[in-house]
């Protein structure tokens, strides 16, 4: 079998959604901006390529992949959509590896975009009547009262904290931190190799290049943020608030993958190879517990134990989550988003696991490389993880 490697790795900065930066630009300039960008810089002749995966959440039915190959030039490639909410890139780069790994193709570009600021609004006929019901979003799993289809606060972040024990000044520690986290990161210019600037023209004509995630915010304190009403006043005892969750957020990223042996006959730099992948299930109102979950599946497949890993990226969807899984496997707080997560730097969802595996490679190069691992839950009580090494 083949060994599937990575050879190119970019993203967009990250906007807040409908009051940022990208709140007038759609998922298809995102993913015309990030699809040429992975391949020129992993060094691949564009002919090369045999398939796009992107994986794209609430989008309503498009093509992502292939609207954008097909836009930039690459009309003989395919391109497929995926689509596992939070955890959906992950995939995408999994479903690729995989096919590398089969000796099934050749050369993959595999990532997530996200526009939330521009989803499509849908209109659904309501069985057995002649009614329409206006704004409506497919479900991701049946809805229960302790398990709602459209608020995740209750379904994942309330679930999980209540479960685990997590209190309301533990998530929002973890919040508070990550958002130090990803300023500190900003100010050391720890992202700028791995983000592509995006030109995105401002109301007066002028043109601004896009190159710095604009979520996290410098003053935010714990104190600040235990100022923050919960989500549901009404449920007894209830922690998350909109501090402690994760953005609402506008993103692309993607990785190039292929072969070793073909980046060796090509002379392409591997950034990092492929060790493992995996996808686990919970029941619905445990989806936090996805994350933690698919960690221990993902590493019994690689061979691994939670020290042998260098660095961790477990998404932030709500604070409660990364905290359940650090105690879970007890993990090193120290080695867990190192430069933020979903809190401060956002979390746009189908692109959150590609711009993990991002981070996580540039981030692991810096340090001299090791075993990285991206993780996360997603909707419907589902987890996804990958394993790099560097």
């Amino acid at each position: 079998m083949a060994e599937p490697v990575i050879v190119g790795a970019a993203r967009t900065a990250i906007g807040r959604s409908f009051k940022g930066t990208l709140v007038n630009v759609p998922s298809e300039t995102l993913a015309t901006t990030i699809l040429p960008e992975v391949i020129r810089r992993a060094g691949l002749d564009p002919e090369a390529v045999d398939d796009v995966i992107f994986a794209e959440s609430h989008y309503g039915g498009g093509d992502l992949a292939r609207y954008a190959a097909v836009a930039t030039g690459l009309t003989t490639v395919p391109g497929q959509a995926v689509n596992r909410h939070c955890a959906g890139s992950l995939t995408a780069i999994a479903n690729g590896a995989a096919h590398i790994r089969a000796d099934a193709e050749r050369v993959i570009v595999a990532g997530g975009v996200q526009s939330l600021s521009t989803n499509p609004v849908s209109r659904w006929r309501i069985p057995g009547t002649a009614d329409f019901q206006d704004g409506w979003m497919p479900p991701s799993h049946p809805a229960t009262s302790d398990a709602p289809t459209l608020d995740m606060a209750l379904t994942v972040g309330w679930n999980t904290a209540r479960k685990a024990g997590i209190s309301r000044e533990e998530q929002d520690a973890w919040a508070a931190r990550s958002h130090q986290r990803a300023i500190a990161a900003i100010d050391a210019g720890k992202f700028l190799d791995e983000i592509v600037p995006l030109k995105v023209e401002q109301p007066d004509g002028s043109v601004l290049d896009f190159t710095v995630d604009e979520h996290p915010r410098r003053d935010t304190t714990v104190e600040k943020l235990a100022q923050l009403k919960v989500l549901h006043p009404e449920i007894e005892g209830f922690s998350v608030t909109a501090g402690n969750s994760s953005g609402i957020n506008d993103a692309a990223a993607a990785v190039a993958l292929t072969a070793r042996g073909y980046a060796e006959a090509e002379n392409l730099a591997v950034l990092a190879k492929v060790r493992a992948w995996a996808n686990a299930a919970v029941t619905p109102a445990e989806t936090g517990f996805g994350a933690v979950k698919v960690i221990g599946k993902v590493l019994d497949r690689a061979g691994l134990k939670p020290s042998d890993v260098a660095l961790w990226e477990i998404n932030e969807a709500f604070a409660s989550v990364p905290i359940a899984a650090v105690r879970e496997h007890g993990l090193d707080e120290e080695l867990v988003n190192f430069s933020g997560s979903g809190c401060s730097l956002g979390h746009p969802i189908a692109a959150s696991g590609a711009r993990m595996i991002t981070t996580l490679i540039y981030e692991l190069r810096r340090r001299g490389g090791g075993i990285g691992v991206a993780a996360m839950c997603a909707g419907g009580g589902q987890g996804g993880a990958v394993v790099i090494e560097v």
